[in-house]
């Protein structure tokens, strides 16, 4: 047996005959969806792959699988959320057709107030905007992502667009936000400078 051959055995063998992650006895697929359910970026099949101990082919299948499922493809119920690849990720996401009512639901039925760690976020990408997940972090010191899914979900900030490069998402604020506070556009946000102890960090900008 080739070296090349033992590798592709190898990786084969990483996955059972019923798709199940190695040394855990677990379903693939059921595996897959419960990382994509706390995942605050798109991952891709390289990563989901590396975490669950899987070969990446393995992986394409079950989430192929996934889509097929959730899309009701072989006679089986349409979800109400969908697997989406963006970004050279994979992500869970509400379909477009339930925009009103989760929009009703995030905006009339879940008024609880932002949290301190939420509104020092927001502050952060209303004045830095389009910033990304990572920077925000750096900014602030802390781990976001909770954070930024509440403002996501809430309709306060959304996806501006994905850096090819890297897959980080750039996210900004939306004109609910503008809603909230009452104006017209960001220009009118105030001067952040002359709270800051050194007045740098390029928020002068706005």
């Amino acid at each position: 047996m080739t070296d090349e051959t033992a590798t592709r055995a190898t990786a084969g063998a990483a996955v059972d005959d019923r798709g199940s992650v190695p040394g855990a006895g677990r379903d693939l697929e059921r595996t897959i969806e419960a990382i994509l359910m706390v995942a605050d970026e798109p991952l891709g099949l390289v990563s989901l792959a590396t975490a669950l101990g899987a070969p990446v082919p393995a992986v394409r299948q079950s989430i192929e699988r996934l889509v097929a499922d959730y899309d009701g493809t072989d006679g089986g119920v349409r979800r109400g959320f969908e697997l989406r690849e963006v970004g050279g990720g994979w992500r869970l996401y509400a379909r477009a057709e339930f925009d009103d009512v989760v929009r009703d639901f995030v905006f009339t039925q879940n008024p609880a107030r932002l949290s301190q760690a939420a509104l020092e976020t927001l502050a952060i990408i209303a004045y830095k905007q389009p910033i990304s997940r990572g920077a925000i972090a750096s900014i602030r010191a802390v781990n976001v992502d909770s954070v930024v899914r509440t403002l996501l979900g809430r309709g306060l900030i959304a996806e501006a667009f994905t850096d090819a490069e890297t897959g980080a998402i750039h996210y900004a604020t939306t004109d609910q936000l503008l809603v909230h506070l009452g104006i017209n556009s960001l220009d009118e946000l105030p001067p952040i400078s002359p709270l800051l102890p050194d007045g740098s960090d390029g928020f002068e900008e706005r």
